[in-house]
């Protein structure tokens, strides 16, 4: 069991992880999957420029299966890809990043998305 006075100091202080599929958290992950179900889309090769304050920043290559004619025979495409963690949240004592957003600064797997719908919030397992 946590201590209370653990788990208070951890809600006021900056991120500084950020949880995969299962909610471990990571510092700094070299690839993130958002796509947790079938991990048929992610971010990989991460360069983080900003860590550890409200917003964490990084660039890497997206990863998408095209799902053609069904995500079982459909084959991954990559695209340059922004990645930034926002929000904050305590996952089991350790202050983490509650909300990861992507986008693309060029071509796009998902041509018709609005920006909410690459937002993933993050999950504490």
């Amino acid at each position: 069991m946590i201590p209370a006075r653990f788990l208070a100091l951890a809600a006021l202080a900056p991120p500084h992880a950020l949880p995969d599929c299962l909610g471990k958290p990571h510092v700094r992950p070299a690839e993130v999957v958002l796509a947790c179900a079938d991990a048929n889309f992610g971010v990989r090769k991460l360069h983080w420029s900003s860590w550890g304050t409200l917003t964490a920043r990084a660039t890497g290559v997206a990863y998408a299966n095209e799902c053609k004619p069904y995500c079982a025979a459909g084959r991954f495409h990559t695209y340059r890809a922004v990645l930034v963690a926002c929000g904050r949240r305590v996952c089991h004592g350790v202050p983490v990043y509650a909300l990861v957003r992507v986008s693309f600064p060029g071509q796009t797997p998902f041509p018709k998305a609005k920006p909410a719908d690459l937002a993933y919030p993050t999950r504490c397992g």
